[in-house]
């Protein structure tokens, strides 16, 4: 009986419940799978009594990414962790956009801007501020050339924060066609969703968003499969990944591009897509043994 951890974190208000955890736990057990939701900085939790830990919905990880990772660390030489924690240390900065960009991945055009560094700011599009570590557009804001004046406080308490931020032109296409997520597990395609814009105009950077309005099962295009093969082959090492979200969203030209490649703690959508679990399970069980 393989002795599994789903990895999650404490609730709080600015942290979104894991609805699908519960199903999955449960679900694993009928397997023959001794599993259970276990929070990763829970001092009591014994890592090495589990032949798989697997990050599920460690949602608060990226405002505490130092404590995290050395977790990540800690944890990877007690028992197997999915993904493995130096995926963790890669995709929880991202500045790895820039590596997808240099290894010829279409992505949304995307500048850094670390603390100490002037702004220049865009002047003739509208842009998009957030910081290199971030989940559910925390600290995220859209901003028009005549709101520079909010963009810079913008950036500068994210630079306060300790945050290096990224600036990026707003994708129109996200309007018309939405953010299509494409989901792997187990290194196949799982499934598909496709949700609207986040980010509406005027919407203080401050302010709790909506991480996933609208969302709806999405049948993903030959176009959109091969961007997201792509950038998952992309990944330094080409290590072994449980799961892995591929977000995309259509440039000027109309083709998709990466928005983001989540390959920490994607929220798997299973109560949209039911009929998925049970290839979840499967996956799972076959890495913990």
């Amino acid at each position: 009986m393989p002795r599994i951890a789903l990895v999650t974190c404490r609730p709080g208000p600015e942290v979104a419940v894991d609805r699908d955890l519960p199903g999955l736990v449960a679900a694993l057990k009928e397997a023959g799978a001794d599993a259970r939701a276990v929070v990763w900085d829970d001092p009591d939790a014994d890592w090495a009594g589990f032949d798989l830990a697997v990050i599920r919905s460690t949602w608060d990880y990226s405002w505490r990414a130092a404590e995290f990772l050395a977790w990540a660390e800690k944890t990877g030489a007690a028992t197997r962790l999915a993904n493995p924690a130096e995926v963790i240390r890669w995709n929880g900065d991202k500045r790895y956009l820039g590596a997808l960009a240099a290894a010829g991945v279409a992505t949304v055009p995307t500048r850094y801007l670390a603390p100490g560094e002037p702004a220049g700011l865009p002047d003739d599009h509208e842009y998009v501020v957030k910081p290199t570590s971030g989940g559910g557009a925390r600290f995220a804001a859209r901003y028009t050339p005549d709101e520079h004046d909010t963009a810079v406080r913008h950036l500068a308490r994210l630079h306060a924060e300790g945050f290096t931020a990224m600036v990026q032109p707003y994708v129109r296409g996200i309007d018309a066609a939405g953010e299509r997520a494409l989901q792997f597990f187990g290194g196949r395609l799982l499934h598909a969703s496709r949700k609207g814009a986040v980010l509406a105009p005027g919407t203080p950077y401050d302010e709790r968003k909506v991480a996933h309005p609208g969302l709806e099962a999405w049948q993903p295009t030959d176009a959109e499969l091969a961007v997201a093969e792509q950038a998952l082959a992309a990944v330094p090492g080409a290590p072994e990944l449980l799961y892995a979200r591929v977000d995309l969203v259509d440039g000027d030209d109309g083709r998709p591009q990466v928005m983001e490649l989540e390959l920490v703690e994607p929220n798997l959508f299973l109560s949209l897509h039911t009929g998925s679990v049970a290839a979840v399970v499967v996956a799972i069980l076959a890495a913990a043994r």
